[in-house]
């Protein structure tokens, strides 16, 4: 009875592993189906906006804030799109958008930004828009210490950034009027700045990442704690050193741990052995291009920061969009909430903590906020002739 019971259950058992290694097959054949149309698709999202024009404009003797000078000061730009002008010869359709602490207008050409903005029938359609993407002083391929000044470069600040920016628009690229500017993290307290210092400049206003007041509390003691650790480092040397001081490790460091949220921290890092490698890694890759005396230039740059006094001055719409998760811009100070009632077309949203979300990143992700984009650019919309 057990051996005629024996030989169904064989073949049962060998009919069901079979059918799962079927059904198996077919997830497998679906998964790769499904990852060559994301992959297809991510290909076709980067390949709707053209690729950006890149060239460089000289400032000669330019005079910085401190009363130092350079002979020449080079911003580096990419640009998308082509300036139009109306009957009067006022450009109508430029866009100024601005990078953060450390970065360049590089870090808008990315699938989760340009990808998400500037593609045909976007918010900032290329065909539409002039979109000017400037290197900061000091930043990207724009003059900086690390080209041979070393400390001797001119100690520069926001409002030095932003003066060379104007007068990039209008010297260099002979824009008088902008429809938007709009800027993440540093690039955001220079959007303020903007609204503050050129305030009939622009049709609207868009800071992100940001606060309309100076650098203070953690923020401004992590930016010490990297200023100390390169300036107290004795392989610094005056910033006259032959080799990149361990300091610059201290500040890759402190860079990784504020630039995301703690929950994608603990997913990236979920043990110590995780962590110590994702941490070497992230060091790693950043000690083949980061400079100690570029890196201590644009931290301390943020010094003369201090939109509060003046936010009454900005005339035009303006949406500040922070995150929840933003470790160097939290929500609980309240300064947004309070501060944007000093402006007067100004308005303020604080992304809650997602699955998208990415603490102080979030300023790259265009997804999260280009609703709000669109009801600026609506709600600014200059009246027709």
């Amino acid at each position: 009875m057990g051996r005629v019971v024996g030989v169904p259950q064989l073949s049962v058992a060998r009919s069901i592993a079979t059918e799962q290694a079927a059904i198996l097959r077919v997830r497998l054949v679906l998964a790769w189906l499904v990852l060559v149309l994301l992959g297809a698709a991510g290909q076709a999202r980067a390949a709707s906006y053209p690729s950006p024009a890149q060239a460089d404009f000289v400032l000669k003797d330019f005079a910085f804030a401190t009363g130092e000078r350079l002979p020449e000061l080079r911003i580096h730009y990419r640009t998308l799109g082509t300036a139009q002008r109306d009957a009067r010869g006022i450009v109508t359709n430029a866009v100024l958008i601005l990078h953060g602490t450390t970065g360049s207008g590089a870090q808008f050409i990315r699938d989760e930004f340009a990808g998400e903005l500037f593609g045909a029938g976007q918010l900032l359609d290329a065909q539409r828009y002039f979109l000017i993407l400037p290197d900061g002083i000091g930043h990207g391929d724009s003059s900086k210490p690390s080209d041979g000044l070393r400390a001797r470069f001119p100690h520069y600040g926001y409002r030095d950034m932003v003066e060379a920016q104007r007068r990039l628009l209008v010297e260099g690229l002979g824009v008088n009027h902008l429809r938007l500017v709009m800027g993440t993290s540093m690039g955001g307290m220079h959007t303020w700045l903007w609204g503050e210092l050129h305030p009939t400049f622009m049709d609207a206003l868009m800071p992100l990442a940001s606060l309309p007041t100076q650098i203070s509390g953690r923020n401004r003691v992590w930016r010490r704690l990297i200023i100390d650790a390169i300036r107290h480092d004795p392989a610094w040397q005056g910033g006259n050193y032959s080799k990149q001081p361990p300091s610059l490790r201290t500040a890759l460091e402190m860079m990784w741990l504020m630039g995301s949220n703690p929950v994608l921290r603990q997913k990236e890092a979920p043990t110590l052995a995780r962590s110590d490698s994702v941490i070497d890694a992230y060091v790693a890759a950043g000690l083949k291009t980061a400079d100690a005396n570029d890196v201590l230039y644009a931290l301390s740059a943020s010094r003369d920061y201090d939109p509060g006094p003046h936010l009454a001055d900005i005339r035009v719409p303006l949406v500040a969009v922070n995150s929840a998760d933003d470790l160097i811009n939290p929500p609980e100070l309240g300064i947004l909430e309070h501060e944007i009632g000093r402006v007067a077309h100004g308005r303020a949203v604080v992304i809650p903590l997602s699955e998208q979300t990415r603490g102080h990143g979030s300023h790259t992700v265009a997804g999260l906020w280009k609703q709000y984009l669109e009801e600026l650019l609506a709600a600014s919309a200059p009246a027709q002739p």
